[in-house]
């Protein structure tokens, strides 16, 4: 798997700090600015010939405010299943989720995970949901799934269109 392990902000500027400590850095600014924040993470993904494309997103909601967010994109580079890629998506936002959990428990801020699963059985990622689900729980987070998973479903979808 060819990796691009580095987080950007939305206007290109690479993070040059592990993202945790960026993240630390954020809630701080935040905080001391007097915003209430949410965060929501999400991954999408979209198959361009042999390779697949991932990208996962960390949105800050300045409650009011607007909001900002980081991304990291990745590329795989053999077949998937559709249910194989979904399941890849969470992991990889709930990877992200557990880096950071405690500093959202430190700093107040609600935190959801976004996955990217249809909740209707007429789409394919639907074969997922179970699955998705029961991870996601299993994991202690609080999630959406489409249609109300923007990170996932508008934020992320974005980065790899």
């Amino acid at each position: 798997m060819e990796q691009r392990n580095s987080w950007r902000r939305l206007n290109g500027m690479i993070v040059e700090t592990p993202i945790r400590e960026e993240v630390r850095q954020v809630l701080l600014d935040e905080k001391e600015k007097g915003h209430a924040m949410k965060v929501c993470i999400g991954t999408d993904s979209q198959v361009k010939g042999r390779c697949t494309e991932f990208a996962t997103v960390i949105v800050f909601l300045r409650k009011g405010k607007g909001g900002f967010m980081y991304i990291r994109k990745e590329e795989l580079h053999r077949k998937m299943s559709i249910k194989e890629r979904m399941l890849d998506e969470v992991a990889k936002t709930l990877d992200i989720a557990y880096q950071l959990t405690d500093l959202f428990t430190a700093f107040n801020v609600d935190m959801e995970v976004h996955a990217d699963i249809n909740t209707n059985p007429a789409f394919k990622s639907n074969d997922a949901l179970k699955e998705a689900m029961g991870y996601i729980m299993g994991m202690g987070f609080s999630f959406k799934m489409k249609p109300h998973a923007f990170a996932s479903s508008s934020c992320a979808n974005k980065m790899v269109q």
